[in-house]
């Protein structure tokens, strides 16, 4: 009989690989981490409040406390009062113990955000870089340079650099492998960044990153398996199951704006402007149009697609002269998400569906709403009991 190797876990990983020993060194190293993840909320605790939500005993802590002290992660910040004794010392994580530069690369704009370890934002730089042509690691280095300027951080305080783009991005090599609006973001713009800026460099898909931080604090908090449907420039959607992204064996999960919908052309080339399949239906492009065709195209002359969402669910909302408009501009783009969402929901099952991007941030609750009934009216030859549908609550 042919033996089977283990499947690897959705980031490449064997899922049989050993355990590391218990020895006293990972302990410690453990029992440090703990006590640093309970501080990094922006909590202060005492040692007696550490001791009880870590497990382990008072000198234990003491001794973590002294350790994370001496590498200078964790002060101590004041002392508590109210209670019987003496005041017992607070400590908290140093903030400026460490700072890490998110940046979100698009066509026409390059975002950038430094943080510090507690996750507080002090500094953000928003470019337009033009067409999006250009060498990829000069137009990063230049851009990091200039948040590092306006938050007073060198860029050698920076610990890691987390950039969020659009595209498929290697699960193996962790290069972008297709990023049709990024014509210079290809393979070897990972090296090159690693490279330049001399700290840890992550490339990843920008609708899994904001799925993250969905699970992690927005609207899926608490639930392990949820989509999120990313209704933007382009089309796109990022499933987690049981608390994990799953990014597909070549990274391409989620890349739904092929997806085949009634209405829309299918075509097999992955350049097409118009793209094909569900990206026809609910791009931004498509999405700016339809508003033109119910008045709410002409905003300052060129709005975008959240604008007019925007302008329209506010028209629905207060019962203005525009509102029958806006509620069949609404309703038809509701019908048209509704397709790539039943379709979602019919072959994962998820437990939430999370709609995110320009549109569905513009859409907010209004469609939201309107996207489960228009999937609840699908469902006569799918599955009886759908999942809830929600906004982003987080940042995206």
């Amino acid at each position: 009989m042919a033996s089977q190797m283990p499947a690897p876990d959705s980031n490449g990983a064997d899922s049989a690989a050993p355990a590391r020993p218990g020895t006293p060194s990972l302990l410690r190293e453990l029992n440090d981490r703990a006590a640093l993840n309970l501080l990094l909320d922006g909590s202060s605790l005492t040692r007696a409040q550490l001791s009880e939500l870590t497990g382990v005993s008072k000198v234990t802590v003491a001794q973590m406390l002294a350790r994370l002290e001496e590498r200078g992660l964790v002060a101590a910040v004041g002392a508590s009062s109210g209670g019987r004794g003496p005041n017992a010392a607070l400590y908290s994580v140093v903030p400026s113990s460490a700072y890490v530069a998110a940046l979100y690369v698009e066509m026409g704009q390059v975002r950038t955000a430094v943080a510090d370890v507690t996750g507080r934002v002090i500094a953000e730089v928003r470019e337009d870089p033009g067409s999006g042509e250009g060498d990829p690691v000069e137009l990063i280095r230049s851009v990091v340079d200039r948040v590092c300027q306006l938050a007073g951080v060198s860029v050698s305080a920076l610990s890691a650099f987390v950039i969020g783009s659009p595209g498929v991005v290697d699960p193996v090599t962790g290069d972008p492998r297709l990023a049709i609006n990024l014509p210079e973001w290809h393979e070897g713009v990972l090296s090159g960044l690693r490279g330049a800026l001399h700290k840890n460099v992550l490339i990843e898909n920008d609708v899994n990153l904001a799925a993250v931080a969905e699970h992690a604090t927005g609207a899926a908090a608490g639930t392990g398996d949820f989509v999120l449907l990313w209704i933007g420039v382009g089309v796109g959607l990022a499933t987690m199951l049981g608390g994990r992204l799953h990014r597909g064996v070549t990274g391409a999960a989620g890349e739904i704006g092929w997806l085949p919908v009634p209405g829309a052309p299918v075509t097999s080339d992955v350049g097409y402007p118009a793209g094909g399949g569900l990206q026809w239906l609910a791009g931004a492009g498509p999405v700016r149009a339809l508003a033109a065709e119910h008045g709410f195209g002409g905003l300052s002359g060129d709005a975008s697609a959240g604008a007019a969402v925007r302008a329209a669910v506010a028209a629905a909302g207060d019962g203005s002269a525009d509102g029958g408009s806006a509620e069949r501009f609404l309703g038809e783009l509701a019908r048209r998400v509704a397709l790539g969402a039943a379709a979602v929901c019919t072959v994962i099952d998820p437990g939430l569906v999370v709609i995110g991007g320009e549109v569905g941030l513009a859409g907010g609750r209004a469609l939201a709403d309107r996207v489960a009934a228009e999937v609840a009216r699908i469902r006569g030859s799918c599955p009886p009991r759908w999942p809830p549908t929600r906004c982003c609550a987080a940042r995206c």
